[in-house]
């Protein structure tokens, strides 16, 4: 899934943002309400986990302008605030959960799936490119109906390339993707993976769809569906 993280303590969110990452997951981190908005508003989030407790734009306002907006993203909110009329207010305003802080992270990637089954039921969770399939509820990649089995790395650089294909990706706005903050930008990982990914993606097959741009990036050839 790709998630978008609202939560102004960063060393709380970096945290979550590397377990999350570390789980399959795509995460970008925004530390105010305002920021969360804006990335909300331009990208494209299957999930968003909101802390109430923000500076200025509260994550109250926050759910209440999303929802005022016509965003239906699922939103699940992470609060040190537990009182009974908090989660009330919280779910009238459409949440789809509220998991209260201090809290495990197996249990966030347990409520975590808890919405993607839901998710499963209720959208068109498959995108293709050419023959190349991806179901973002059972996170299965086919090619030709081929299986395709991918590290979670893998799969997260996938969905980049699948969500905008025909575009140019560099290796930084890979690395700010997939990758957390503290990721060393001078290292060869990128073009590690990328080769095993091009390897899974186009062995096998007479038409290529993964290709290097030279100085530029990489792009991935074909228009997406959904279906």
């Amino acid at each position: 899934m790709k998630i978008l993280l609202i939560d102004d303590e960063e060393k709380l969110a970096r945290h979550l943002q590397k377990g999350l990452s570390q789980a399959g997951h795509g995460v970008e981190v925004a530390l105010t309400g305002t920021a969360g908005l804006e990335l909300a508003a331009l990208g494209q989030y299957d999930l968003i986990l909101l802390d109430l407790m923000l500076p200025g734009t509260t994550g109250f306002d926050v759910l209440r302008n999303l929802r005022e907006f016509g965003l239906d993203t699922p939103v699940m909110i992470l609060s040190a605030l537990n009182q009974s009329q908090h989660v009330v207010q919280g779910l009238d305003l459409g949440a789809v959960d509220y998991l209260r802080k201090p809290f495990d992270l197996d249990e966030l990637l347990a409520r975590i799936r808890t919405v993607q089954r839901g998710q499963a039921g209720t959208r068109l969770p498959i995108w293709q490119v050419g023959d190349l399939t991806m179901n973002l509820a059972t996170r299965e990649v086919t090619r030709a109906g081929k299986a395709i089995a991918l590290t979670p790395r893998e799969y997260q650089l996938l969905e980049q390339f699948m969500r905008q294909p025909g575009r140019v990706l560099s290796k930084v706005q890979l690395t700010e993707k997939v990758w957390d903050s503290d990721f060393d930008r001078g290292s060869n990982v990128v073009e590690v993976h990328m080769h095993q990914l091009r390897k899974k993606i186009d062995r096998d097959f007479d038409q290529p769809l993964l290709e290097t741009v030279v100085g530029v990036g990489y792009r991935l050839r074909g228009a997406l569906t959904v279906r």
